[in-house]
């Protein structure tokens, strides 16, 4: 466990769910853990138990990647971990691959509405059209968009040119329709109430949940208690300013209670929510002023930058995240005007002093 780490609680100390099982964290809400192909190896799922218009069952929250071995494992708490009652209703907090790959097949399988904000909903819907160009992680938006940022890796290129059905190969499609959930709302869950708190720059509109009567907050991806939320640019929204979107949501969390029990998406289940936003904050800052402090020394492009941010070897995978995340910060400075950007005869472009 590092420092920060330690400024944390973890109350269920080191129990993780065994695959195919639940783990009840509190009265109604049971933890599900699948395994994912990547170096972010985990996604925790709920299950809160439900009675919708008279008929008990259960809420799922979030669905894991579509594969074999997450359909594996659904299929096993179907069998074992339902008490003979179905699923009612998919709440997905956003609409990353890993949190809505399996939403269609779960919706449809119970005959259960998927229930999203609007935002994200539209976003996987225009993503798994036919035809759809995948500006998350791949195609020719993508490949354009981080050789005008300074990568030069043409076999990166290339890859990442030909990956033009990434998102689509893990969220094959979306259900017809949904039931949106807005910033504000309540969500009668089990005979208790959970208040939707909206996100933004991790994905187009987050819903985490928060129900004072537990003192419990699903956290979806915007609060975790080990990594920091990936928040990057991407070239469908080549101009955004996602970081300082990040920087603001957090910030909400800070009125929740002391003792909230958070539920991330991945790690383990922790308490002391507001330390972590202000872990959060500080970890931002720092990478900003090691960005600021290199790119006024002389101009860098993202790719340049990248080493600054992320000190550690980076697979291709990691790599795409990290310069979407690189670009990110980069964009905060220059839109607060600490940074100038300018573009060469290339199209490439560099940050620098103002």
């Amino acid at each position: 466990m590092n420092l920060l780490e330690r400024e944390l609680h973890y109350p269920l100390g080191d129990l993780l769910p065994a695959p195919g099982t639940t783990h009840e964290v509190l009265p109604g809400v049971r933890w599900i853990r699948m395994a994912l192909p990547f170096a972010l190896d985990h996604i925790n799922l709920w299950l809160l138990r439900d009675t919708i218009d008279g008929v008990e069952g259960w809420t799922v929250v979030d669905c894991c990647i579509a594969h074999d071995a997450s359909r594996k494992q659904w299929e096993d708490i179907f069998a074992t971990q339902l008490e003979g009652l179905p699923i009612l209703r998919v709440i997905v907090t956003h609409m990353h691959p890993d949190h809505i790959g399996l939403a269609s097949w779960i919706c449809a399988r119970w005959n259960a509405p998927l229930w999203i904000s609007s935002t994200d909903y539209h976003v996987a819907r225009s993503l798994t059209s036919p035809g759809a160009s995948d500006s998350l992680a791949g195609g020719d938006g993508a490949a354009d968009f981080f050789a005008a940022h300074g990568m030069t890796d043409r076999e990166a290129i290339a890859k990442i040119r030909g990956r033009s059905n990434y998102y689509a190969n893990m969220v094959p499609e979306v259900p017809d329709s949904f039931v949106r959930m807005l910033d504000g709302d309540t969500v009668r869950i089990g005979g208790r109430d959970w208040q939707c708190i909206s996100g933004y720059g991790h994905a187009p509109e987050h819903i985490a949940l928060y129900c004072d009567e537990l003192h419990a907050l699903i956290g979806g991806d915007m609060m975790l208690p080990r990594i920091s939320t990936n928040v990057s640019v991407h070239s469908g929204e080549p101009d955004a300013n996602p970081l300082r979107l990040f920087l603001d949501s957090i910030e909400r969390f800070l009125t929740l209670p002391e003792d909230t029990l958070c539920l991330p998406s991945h790690g383990k289940p922790f308490t002391g929510v507001h330390r972590r936003v202000g872990q959060l904050q500080e970890h931002h800052r720092d990478r900003l002023a090691e960005m600021l402090a290199a790119c006024t020394e002389r101009p860098h492009t993202a790719a340049e930058a990248m080493p600054i941010m992320f000190k550690r070897p980076l697979d291709f995978h990691q790599v795409t995240f990290a310069m979407g995340e690189t670009v990110a910060h980069l964009h905060l400075l220059r839109f607060a005007g600490q940074l100038r950007r300018t573009v060469d005869a290339q199209g490439v472009y560099r940050f620098g002093a103002p």
